[in-house]
Parts: C-alpha cells; sequence; structure tokens
C-alpha cells in the first residue's frame, strides 16, 4: 500500500490545481545492539621444571578449579535444555486443551500475539479483512457511502454529482475523491463516516477549521483523514502476519470490549493532529512532521499502562460529542 500524497488547499473556497507530493508516515527506529566476543585466549608455553611440594599443590587447585568451572558450564548448559523442553512440552499441552496462553492462529493462517480470546482473534482478523478493500468507483456501496459523509458534512447542501469542485471544499485533491483513497483505501472513508456520525462536535469543528489561529494554507480534511487511517495501520503493524510492535499489541487487547476500537482511536488520532497542528502554528508544508509526532504520541499513550479501551486514552477527552 502506498500513502497517497496530501496536496495543500487554501482556506478560501478557491482552489488551486494539484500538485502531487509523496507522503511517508512510517516512523523507523531500528536498534541494533552491537555483539559482545569473547577476546582471544593465547595459549602459553611453559618450560618443564620439576615440581616442588608447593607447585605440587598449586597444580592441584588449578586444577580442581578447572573441572569445577567445567561442571558449572555443563550443569548451566543442561538447566537451559531441560528449561526448552518444559516450554515446548508446556506448549504442546496449551495447544491440545486449547488455553489461551498459547500462539492462536486466525482463520487466513496468520499468527495473532498470545493471551487473545476467541472473540479478540475475530475481531482482528475482520479489521484485517477491512484493510484489504480498495475504494472502488464502480462499486454502488462504495458511491453510496461517500454520498452519506457528504451529508454529514453538509446536512443543508445539496449534494453534488460525483466528479465535482464542490468535493475539494472537503478537503479531497481533485474533483473526483475517487483518486484520494490509495493509502487507505475503503476503510479510511469508513473511519470518517464513523468519525462524523459518533462525535459530530469534532468532526465538524475540524472539518471547518473552526478553532485556534491556523495558516493561510491548511492540511486538507478529507486526505488528512486517509492518512491518518494509514498511519495508524502502520502504526498498529495490522499488515503483518504477527503484531510485532508494542503499541500494536496493546491496541489488540483493546477489541476484547470494544469492536469499533480502531475506528474510535481514528477519531482520537484526528483531534490529537489538529492539537498539535494549533500548538505548532503549521502550515501545509508541516503536515508530515505533524503527523509523525501525533504517531508519537498516540504510542505512547497506548503502552502507557492501565489502558483498558481507547476512552481510557489521555487525548480522547478532547473529542466532544
Amino acid at each position: 500500500m502506498v500513502s497517497k500524497a496530501i496536496k495543500r488547499r487554501p482556506c478560501s473556497s478557491e482552489s488551486d490545481k494539484p500538485s502531487e507530493k509523496r507522503m511517508e508516515t512510517t516512523v523507523s527506529d531500528p536498534v541494533t545492539e552491537p555483539l559482545l566476543g569473547n577476546g582471544t585466549h593465547e595459549e602459553k608455553t611453559k618450560r618443564y621444571e620439576p615440581a616442588t611440594r608447593s607447585d605440587f599443590w598449586h597444580g592441584t587447585r588449578e586444577e580442581c578449579l578447572r573441572w569445577a568451572h567445567l561442571l558449572s558450564i555443563f550443569v548451566a548448559q543442561s538447566a537451559r535444555k531441560i528449561v526448552n523442553v518444559l516450554s515446548e512440552f508446556g506448549s504442546l499441552i496449551a495447544r491440545l486443551f486449547g488455553c489461551s496462553s498459547a500462539p492462536q492462529s486466525s482463520q487466513n493462517g496468520q499468527t495473532v500475539p498470545l493471551n487473545l480470546s476467541p472473540l479478540q482473534v475475530e475481531r482482528l482478523r475482520l479489521l484485517r479483512q477491512r484493510l484489504d478493500v480498495p475504494y472502488d468507483c464502480s462499486s454502488v456501496k462504495h458511491q453510496d457511502a461517500l454520498k452519506e459523509l457528504w451529508r454529514l458534512a453538509y446536512p443543508n447542501r445539496q449534494l453534488p454529482p460525483l466528479k465535482s469542485d464542490l468535493w475539494k471544499e472537503m478537503g479531497w485533491q481533485n474533483s473526483d475523491p475517487s483518486t484520494d483513497f490509495r493509502a487507505g483505501g475503503f476503510m479510511s472513508l469508513e473511519n470518517l463516516i464513523y468519525f462524523a456520525r459518533n462525535y459530530p462536535d469534532s468532526f465538524h469543528r475540524l472539518l471547518h477549521k473552526a478553532e485556534g489561529k491556523r495558516a493561510e494554507w491548511e492540511y486538507p480534511f478529507a486526505t488528512g483523514g486517509v492518512n491518518i487511517s494509514y498511519m495508524l495501520v502502520q502504526m498498529l503493524d495490522l499488515q503483518s502476519g504477527k503484531i510485532s510492535t508494542k503499541a500494536g499489541v496493546h491496541f489488540v487487547q483493546l477489541l476484547k470490549d470494544d469492536e469499533a476500537a480502531f475506528d474510535n482511536l481514528f477519531c482520537v488520532a484526528f483531534q490529537v493532529l489538529d492539537a498539535q497542528w494549533l500548538a505548532r502554528r503549521a502550515s501545509y508544508m508541516e503536515f508530515n512532521e505533524v503527523l509523525k509526532s501525533t504517531r508519537v504520541q498516540l504510542e505512547k499513550e497506548l503502552t502507557m499502562g492501565c489502558i483498558s479501551s481507547v476512552q481510557d486514552l489521555p487525548s480522547f477527552r478532547m473529542l466532544k460529542r
């Protein structure tokens, strides 16, 4: 999946000719640790000399120490092997009896993190299915969803054709919004609709840029939402067979009590991005940096502990129903 570029849009109703710019949302911090090797040991050649009484006891003591060292190594290696055997045996027993602590596999054969209930596994599978659905401009379902977003955004305005410059007012880059979904797919449109339905006050404040002193060149609302969806997918490592990021592992636990955890996290992320945008007094060209800092903040909040739902995140209080 390739992140879709965001195009700048002035606050006025007039729209300039769009120019393309590729976004990068991945925050990659590879951590490498140096290998600690043992120093080389040089063998010392010794000239034969008759052993004295003190040399005899000294040699005997060194021999005992050498054997004790070898014995300790043998015991340590044996202990590790025993632990490995017991661990494998325990995993086998857990799989045989269906214990939740054993690694589970979803229906598509992908491995999921430990300690997931069948409900969490199923909700994760459904969420991953949503990721694979591109926006299809020929699909009536997808067309209706786009129309629904317009009605939620502008309830008192007439619905324009699916190709119209009026869509740019919502923050799409072109007169045809279907060209802007390549990064987030159909799920990013679902995220925007969920935001408008469940948190209409926050949705309209961000759509109309109603709060704060803003730059002349603002981030476009709709394509900004598409990029937020894509950023969250990367942050939570939802596209890989086994979720390995710390934020992703914590997020999957939230699926236990909230089927719409991803959609709710999207709403929080959008609000965090706008708050950081205002705090930085950012302009259009700084969108990438604000998106990255939004990701960092969400990662910290998801992994801070005592978070059992999206509603427990400190940033959730910024959302107003």
